[in-house]
């Protein structure tokens, strides 16, 4: 199973910063020396738990510390590989970059580097047989993209930023078989203007008779590129001190 993480974002809304955001140091590693975490780690973390055991990143031509970073091979027993994107041209260009990489016989998993989601293993919810979003309940879904379902779990609508948003829930990451993954890369290169947004693809993709389900597996999501967010991801993360734990 591939993990397809789109990582060529310039980051604006949380630089400057010495190095690309996705290194973002939040929360620490364990291990024998104990060192910061970058963001993007924990989503790779999640692909992994999730049955991924293959990671593309999209990277910009300027990310070359993304390289370093992950190639040491001491982040993830993952298999790393990297596509470019030349310019920041929107998400569904991003992810779609990693087509040539992409078999269609595998299923492929896309979450988004600068965010942090628990339960660490919720992807495994996810079927590996049909277009699947993970989703999380958020209490201002306007700030991100929401999504309507019906009473089976069938994806009715993706609300993109919409200011009153039928549903607070939202996805954090979705999955899909490869040959799905083909055909929206097509079905998206075929549209009189590309999408720059996966919501208003995947809203075309399904009135064209396409299908896909929401699965509300998500406890808890941060997105860290903000700063509010940033200060979220850091709470979210902060130990339990003992005399809580004996409390509850």
């Amino acid at each position: 199973m591939w993990g397809v993480i789109p990582a060529a974002g310039n980051g604006t809304r949380i630089q400057p910063l010495a190095f690309s955001k996705e290194l973002l140091p939040v929360g620490g590693r364990a291990g024998p020396t104990e060192r910061p975490k970058a963001v993007s780690e924990y989503l790779v973390e999640r692909m992994t738990a999730g049955g991924a055991t293959k990671i593309c990143f999209v990277i910009s031509p300027g990310k070359s510390d993304i390289m370093e970073y992950y190639g040491t091979g001491d982040v993830t027993s993952a298999e790393i590989a990297y596509v470019v994107q030349p310019r920041a041209t929107g998400l569904c260009d991003a992810i779609f970059r990693a087509a040539p990489v992409i078999p269609k016989d595998e299923p492929v998993i896309v979450g988004l580097p600068d965010t942090i989601w628990f339960p660490e293993e919720a992807l495994r919810e996810l079927p590996d047989d049909m277009l699947s979003f993970l989703l999380f309940p958020v209490e201002q879904p306007q700030f991100f993209d929401a999504v309507v379902t019906d009473a089976a779990g069938r994806v009715e609508e993706i609300q993109v930023k919409t200011p009153e948003a039928r549903s607070n829930w939202i996805w954090g990451a979705f999955k899909m078989p490869g040959h799905v993954f083909h055909e929206l890369h097509a079905f998206w290169r075929a549209r009189p203007e590309p999408d720059e947004y996966v919501g208003t693809l995947v809203n075309a993709w399904l009135a064209q008779g396409g299908q896909a389900v929401g699965v509300k597996a998500g406890a808890s999501y941060v997105d860290v590129g903000t700063l509010d967010g940033y200060r979220s991801a850091m709470q979210m993360l902060r130990p339990v001190p003992q005399e809580e734990t004996l409390v509850a």
